[in-house]
């Protein structure tokens, strides 16, 4: 069975860090795509909005709201992704979701992680 599963999550001050992993099993990460995407909990999944992309071949792509902030990388052979976060706003606060996307198969989520950004 393919499991995401995110760590990593926590609170954190404004400017501060943190880094999010997803890892892969039931499945390696050989083609497609993986990355990160966030919702309010108040607006539910339905409304989340991708951070970070990155492909097997290891292209990334950002939202405009990272703004340089934030890195996803890939280890373990792609079955771990990982986001570091930097220069943290209270505006990131968010429930940050893992999504994989096999190249021409189903696509699977993670359950989340809480960030909050707060002082």
């Amino acid at each position: 069975q393919v499991q995401l599963v995110e760590s990593g999550g926590g609170l954190v001050q404004p400017g501060g860090s943190l880094r999010l992993s997803c890892a892969v099993s039931g499945t390696t990460f050989s083609s497609g795509t993986m990355g990160w995407y966030r919702y309010d909990p108040e607006k539910g999944r339905d409304w989340a909005e991708v951070v970070a992309t990155i492909s097997s071949s290891g292209t990334t792509r950002y939202a405009d709201f990272v703004e340089g902030r934030f890195t996803i990388s890939r280890e373990d052979a792609g079955n771990t992704v990982s986001l570091q976060m930097t220069s943290l706003k209270p505006e990131d606060t968010a429930v940050y979701m893992c999504n994989l996307r096999p190249y021409l198969q189903n696509e699977y989520w993670g359950q989340g992680t809480q960030v909050t950004v707060s002082s």
